[in-house]
């Protein structure tokens, strides 16, 4: 298959098989998913779902979650790593959202990668899935795929975000950056197909021999 015959396979196929993909993160407003995007970094959905409800019978407001102390958001986030930093970054952010935002979680990118612990790949997340902004957000695990089905020839997730953008409609960006998610999970995960096992890798790249090996900044 060529470039664009890759790209409707893909498209047509995830959609086939996640027609409808759920957030994998646990959240009941754009606050709650927020904290729970932050807390995801090096760390799996799963163990993230768990830690939450903890921490949101704590606080699920900005105004309350600020007037806890680092120490005890610690206690709680402490299973998740990086568990200090994340815990000081979620008493930080939930202080500027109460004071500078009036205790909403402000829709807008700009802003968002202003609050401490939130960077663009948190931003996208928030703006896709709780706002319903066009974005595409670039995990490893995305830019894993993105390699193995020469979707991008960049090194950094950054250039992938770009390339995907470039190729896939902006209408489909926000499920499509789940259905891949799902996708890799159970069928191209890092440890198993290294671009050779999965049905995508298989039909796209039928004569490939060699492992791939994911590239990055």
């Amino acid at each position: 298959m060529n470039l664009r015959e890759r790209i409707v396979y893909i498209d047509q196929t995830l959609d086939q098989l996640y027609p409808n993909p759920p957030i994998p993160l646990n959240h009941r407003d754009p606050y709650t998913l927020l904290i729970a995007v932050l807390l995801s970094a090096q760390c799996t959905d799963e163990r993230v779902n768990k830690i939450t409800p903890a921490l949101f019978d704590l606080a699920d407001r900005p105004e309350i979650m600020a007037k806890q102390s680092v120490d005890r958001i610690n206690a709680i986030v402490r299973p998740c790593g990086l568990a200090p930093r994340k815990a000081q970054a979620i008493h930080d952010l939930s202080i500027i959202i109460n004071e500078k935002h009036k205790g909403e979680v402000p829709g807008n990118f700009e802003d968002l990668e202003e609050l401490p612990g939130v960077g663009h790949k948190t931003a996208s997340v928030v703006m896709a899935q709780a706002f319903g902004h066009p974005a595409f957000p670039v995990d490893t695990h995305i830019h894993r795929l993105a390699q193995r089905w020469k979707l991008t020839s960049g090194k950094s997730v950054t250039q992938t975000e770009k390339d995907l953008k470039r190729h896939f409609p902006k209408e489909r960006w926000n499920c499509l950056h789940l259905q891949i998610i799902y996708y890799g999970r159970e069928h191209c995960s890092a440890r198993s197909c290294h671009g050779l096992g999965c049905m995508i890798c298989q039909n796209c790249f039928p004569g490939r021999k060699s492992k791939i090996v994911t590239t990055k900044s």
